[in-house]
């Protein structure tokens, strides 16, 4: 089944120099295109992450110092890529966690703000693993009967990422869903907003979540010493725990959204 595109989607897969999304950087970077008419475009290159690339990193994708010394820094390809991006909805497989905030990482640090706020994020691995809970080769072979050979290559891991969601609508047509509360849906529908909706995990408010909504749909903190207590609060009672966060290595994802959160909170206090 092919998607339902109101606008072009890009599906795209990161390798990187390792998995901290506020300090790693980018060694290569796969997007495939797809536009509301069917056509593709494809585009896939590597990157200089100006920094060393780790062994265990370079182990997993087979990308080390050597392969990308002559190769162009993010910042002389991102108004390209940015280009290339802007106004699509995205897509990827653990794109909503990792590479998503990555990449707006990667933009924020050479003056781009890549706003995601308006667009929808299908994240592949969250509905397969809300069906069927496996891995992308896993997936590849159960929906797509074929075997993912070049597995950790951007431009495979990005192609076999869009084979996959074409092959869940049509598995998946007409499925009905139970969720945690007993609620019955039919979730996966060829609709790029409504699979974006599916895709989220945890009820996330930012994309690492480090922020969930609690059951009255309340921003709250999801992690350390104010796990559960929602961020409003904090921020009243212990004001300085916003400077820790903004001067933390957080992403620039979480960053904007407490920072919206604060500006809300002032909006209510000065409109009383």
């Amino acid at each position: 089944m092919e998607l339902n595109l109101k606008r072009p989607i890009c599906f795209f897969d990161l390798e990187t120099t390792g998995t901290n999304v506020s300090s790693d950087r980018i060694v290569e970077i796969a997007v495939t295109k797809i536009f509301p008419d069917g056509k593709e475009e494809v585009k896939c290159r590597k990157i200089n992450p100006t920094i060393p690339i780790p062994l265990e990193a370079s182990l997993v994708h087979g990308i080390y110092d050597e392969d990308v010394k002559t190769e162009p820094t993010f910042a002389q390809v991102s108004k390209g890529l940015f280009e290339l991006m802007k106004n699509c909805d995205l897509g990827g497989f653990n794109s909503n966690k990792f590479d998503v905030p990555l990449l707006l990482e990667e933009f924020h640090r050479v003056g781009i703000e890549f706003d995601v706020d308006h667009i929808n994020l299908v994240d592949v691995q969250n509905i397969f693993h809300q069906m069927e809970q496996r891995t992308l080769v896993a997936a590849y072979k159960f929906y797509c009967n074929k075997d993912l050979t070049d597995a950790h290559s951007a431009a495979a891991d990005t192609n076999a990422t869009y084979e996959v969601l074409k092959a869940m609508l049509d598995k998946y047509k007409n499925t009905e869903f139970v969720n945690k509360e007993n609620e019955v849906s039919v979730p996966v529908v060829n609709d790029i907003q409504k699979l974006a909706e599916f895709s989220k995990r945890n009820n996330n408010v930012d994309l690492a979540g480090r922020f969930v909504f609690n059951k009255d749909e309340v921003a709250c903190f999801n992690f350390g010493k104010h796990k559960g207590k929602p961020v409003e609060q904090v921020l009243s009672e212990e004001p300085s725990y916003y400077s820790w966060m903004m001067n933390g290595e957080f992403s620039v994802n979480t960053k904007k959204v407490l920072e919206n959160i604060k500006l809300k909170l002032l909006q209510k206090k000065f409109g009383e």
